[in-house]
């Protein structure tokens, strides 16, 4: 029998919807919590019975029993929290993005090849009910051959933490581009993006970043496809969605305009409204139940949570791909060459925009 393995969570915000998850998994052990408020970390400790507390990461990975971490702090600790887990022998799983810059993505890449632990970005749309709806589709045919792919990642931040205010909408474009480039089975190769409209003087000085919405066209690496993001995070009116849509030489899937509205499955021209089916099945028995349950009720859930109607039911595949990749000592699906360049589409992007649209060629990082 496996020991399990011992994880440790950093950030109480988003994070604690993992803590279930990790306390009920079967090959994991809810080891550890690090919160900066002492108030906020005795509070959740107390409430999931976890003993091991700290307010400071460099405390927390400095624990030999320590296996693994999963990091949910501000996008901007992103990366140095990553390569000092790193550094410091833990496995590492970070949610999105896994950087702000292109330097540092190179640098958590670097980090996680030398530690030989595993780094996944945790990336909530390719372990959603929907991904794995069409990706089931793709790989029995039914879809055919990829003609072309849509993502969008439309989203007023308004009310969220400072960091967020202004930030260029395609630093934060993980959501929109990695259904896609994972539904391809490539990775990106260059990216042309325009920017469109404006943001607030106030808004726009925290970052330099003017527009409102950026909308990108991606060559995808090795292959006769492209793919269109579009995203925006300030000052644009619709109603908060995480989309994906795929176009097959066969039949073609649509993300639903509305909240509470069914996708759509095209053969031909004939349209069939979908019930995406949960996909619970594939999960350990232990914790099946939190595709469609987050950890608090209405009154106290994340506002993520709440936004993103958990998130696909992702949560949990999430964590089970992260410990069973430990466990199996193979890559994470993933791992820190593939989250290096979902995360880099965004950022060559922005560039991309700023410079009037000028074609920009994405790092190369494995």
């Amino acid at each position: 029998m496996v020991d399990p393995v011992n994880v440790g969570i950093a950030g109480l915000g988003f994070g604690a919807e993992f803590i279930p998850i990790y306390r009920d998994h079967p090959d994991a052990r809810m080891y550890a919590i690090c919160q900066r408020s002492e108030e906020s970390l005795n509070s959740i400790g107390d409430a999931f019975g976890i003993e091991r507390r700290f307010t400071s990461f460099e405390d927390m990975i400095a624990d030999p029993e320590l296996d693994a971490v999963h990091i949910n702090t501000p996008i901007p600790n992103h990366a140095e929290h990553s390569i000092a887990a790193l550094r410091a022998g833990k496995h590492v799983a970070c949610t999105v993005p896994m950087a702000m810059t292109l330097d540092e993505c190179r640098a958590v890449a670097e980090a996680a090849r030398a530690s030989g632990r595993n780094y996944m970005m945790m990336e909530t749309t390719v372990f959603s009910r929907e991904f794995l709806y069409v990706q089931e589709q793709l790989r029995s045919g039914v879809i055919g051959r990829i003609q072309f792919l849509r993502g969008a990642h439309l989203q007023e931040m308004s009310g969220w933490p400072g960091y967020w205010e202004g930030l260029p909408p395609m630093h934060y474009a993980t959501h929109a581009i990695g259904p896609l480039l994972a539904l391809a089975g490539a990775l990106a190769e260059y990216v042309v993006c325009l920017g469109s409209g404006h943001i607030s003087a106030e808004l726009t000085s925290k970052y330099g970043s003017p527009f409102a919405v950026e909308s990108a066209l991606v060559k995808v690496r090795d292959s006769d496809l492209s793919a269109e993001i579009t995203r925006s995070l300030f000052e644009t009116a619709r109603q908060y969605v995480e989309s994906f849509s795929v176009y097959g030489d066969r039949s073609s899937f649509e993300w639903e305009q509305v909240h509470g509205g069914r996708p759509v499955l095209f053969a031909g021209e004939d349209a069939e409204h979908l019930t995406i089916p949960d996909f619970a099945h594939v999960l350990p028995a232990e914790i099946q139940r939190y595709t469609t349950k987050g950890v608090y009720d209405d009154e106290h859930a994340h506002l993520s949570f709440k936004q993103g109607s958990g998130h696909g039911g992702s949560h949990p595949h999430l964590a089970h791909e992260f410990i069973r990749s430990i466990v199996e000592e193979r890559k994470p699906l993933i791992d820190e060459v593939t989250a290096a360049n979902w995360t880099s589409v965004g950022i060559c992007a922005h560039q991309s925009a700023m410079a009037g649209g000028a074609r920009v060629d994405l790092p190369v990082f494995d």
